[in-house]
This record gives C-alpha cells, sequence and structure tokens, in this order.
C-alpha cells in the first residue's frame, strides 16, 4: 500500500499569537513526523506549510483547529499544493 505524500499551506485565524502556538505546533508536527514549518502573519495569524504523509497532514491540521490551551481559533483555511519534499524537519520561523 502506497502512502499519498501531500503538501498543504494553512491559515489559522483567531487569537493565535502570543499563546505558544508556533512552539505547540511545532512539537506537535514533529511527533506526527510531518515536515514544513510555521510563522506568525502581521494581520495576527499564523501561517504554516506542512508535509508528509496525508494522514499525518491532515492529524495536524486537525489540531490546528483547536491548538494549545490559551489559543481561541476563529477560522482555519487550507489550500493544497504539490508535494515537493524540500523539509528536512519542522521549525519555527520568525
Amino acid at each position: 500500500m502506497k502512502v499519498e505524500k501531500v503538501r498543504a499551506r494553512v491559515r489559522v485565524k483567531g487569537l493565535v499569537q502570543g499563546v505558544f502556538f508556533r512552539y505547540n505546533t511545532r512539537e506537535t508536527a514533529r511527533e506526527l513526523g510531518v515536515t514544513g514549518w510555521v510563522r506568525n502573519v502581521p494581520d495576527g495569524s499564523v501561517e504554516c506549510v506542512i508535509e508528509g504523509d496525508k494522514e499525518k497532514v491532515e492529524d495536524l491540521i486537525k489540531w490546528c483547529h483547536h491548538g494549545p490551551p490559551g489559543a481561541h481559533v476563529e477560522a482555519v483555511e487550507v489550500s493544497w499544493e504539490d508535494y515537493r519534499g524540500e523539509f528536512a524537519d519542522f521549525s519555527v520561523r520568525y
């Protein structure tokens, strides 16, 4: 059975900055074994690019719908892109 590799660009809106959202996203991504990055966006949202096995990427997207304690997620926008396999791990970008 071949595992499908995917790439998703995710934008999380709400109270998601200043609540350790990026740090917890990185830790959850590493636990799931997906790669990519997460960063704060000037408009107050958080953006991430996630690559890996489709099921694991979807698991991280589900996690983004609630985030860490203290976060209040109002919306999660997902756009699917072509898998590139360009990341060695999952990092926080500044």
